[in-house]
């Protein structure tokens, strides 16, 4: 079932794409309760949570061989390898420690680190895809072949993101470590260090939750309509992330699951991430994006 339909009242269904500026919300009420009420509906939907455990699954299968590639890439610079392990850790609410330790990329485990990339970043955005083109009214989902390219260049695109992050977060350790005179052991220099590692985290998370909302869906979506619902997501996933930290001891998944709770600490985190992507892309649609596109419409 669409979640939006065509302005028009009475409208036959078609095959054909509903022009962008031809469509509003199915919720036709003012203020912020109805908009929210219809956001907590969707997000109580079978094949909503179908897709999120799905992308949860999926990232699963392509977190390790994505920081095994990370770690390839940057071997050679201590400095930008000690960053990257930080952010690993800071990107991650559990495991981020373990998961750093364990790996040990080789030509080997680089091959295949790539062949499962592949294969599982696919399973990541196609059923984001689907999940989005439901939402934005797309007349269908795109073909194996765009699909594979369209993944693998939003997972390219996440890796510049994380390498861009770290590559000026190891520059301004060397300006500071200058600064400092080379001591680089005190509390002053590891907050500020870790104050700017947070933001650029921050940033990273604005940037890959916008390339999600305007490349994925299977229509042309203005970047005006999703940006701010990127922002909104991006710092609500990092304050969500912070939050599931303070509650993990409180779930004791050490003793309901003994050495696979770092794994499912994991994926529930990616099951509560995919669920806020979905619900941010469906409020964005209903809210923000479709006004946003006819006044750029009309002014156009």
């Amino acid at each position: 079932m669409s979640s939006l339909r065509p302005l028009e009242e009475g409208r036959a269904e078609t095959a054909e794409v509903v022009p962008i500026e031809q469509v509003r919300p199915v919720v036709r009420q003012e203020g912020w309760w109805p908009q929210l009420k219809a956001l907590a509906t969707y997000l109580t939907r079978t094949e909503v949570h179908t897709y999120a455990f799905s992308v949860a699954a999926n990232v699963i299968l392509a977190l390790y061989p994505f920081f095994v590639l990370m770690r390839t890439l940057v071997f050679k610079s201590p400095a930008m390898t000690a960053v990257l392990q930080d952010l690993t850790e800071s990107l991650l609410p559990v495991g981020g420690n373990f998961i750093w330790h364990k790996i040990h990329p080789h030509k080997g485990m680089q091959v295949f680190s790539i062949v499962m990339l592949l294969i599982a970043t696919t399973g990541v955005f196609l059923p984001l895809e689907v999940a989005l083109n439901e939402v934005w009214d797309a007349k269908g989902n795109r073909n194996y072949l765009m699909n594979q390219l369209v993944s693998i260049g939003l997972a390219f695109s996440v890796g510049l993101l994380v390498m861009a992050s770290v590559g000026m977060s190891a520059i301004q350790r060397t300006v500071m470590t200058w600064i400092f005179f080379g001591h680089t052991d005190n509390a002053v220099f590891n907050s500020i260090a870790g104050a700017v590692l947070r933001v650029l985290a921050v940033f990273a998370s604005i940037l890959i939750f916008f390339l999600i909302y305007w490349l994925l869906p299977n229509r042309k979506i203005p970047a005006s309509a999703v940006l701010p619902t990127a922002v909104v997501v991006g710092v609500a996933w990092e304050i969500a992330k912070y939050l599931y930290i303070l509650a993990l001891p409180r779930m004791d998944l050490a003793a309901e699951y003994g050495p696979f709770q770092t794994t499912v600490g994991i994926m529930t985190w990616a099951f509560l991430s995919g669920l806020m992507l979905l619900g941010g892309a469906h409020f964005s649609a209903h809210r923000y994006a479709l006004r946003l596109a006819r006044e750029a419409e009309v002014t156009s």
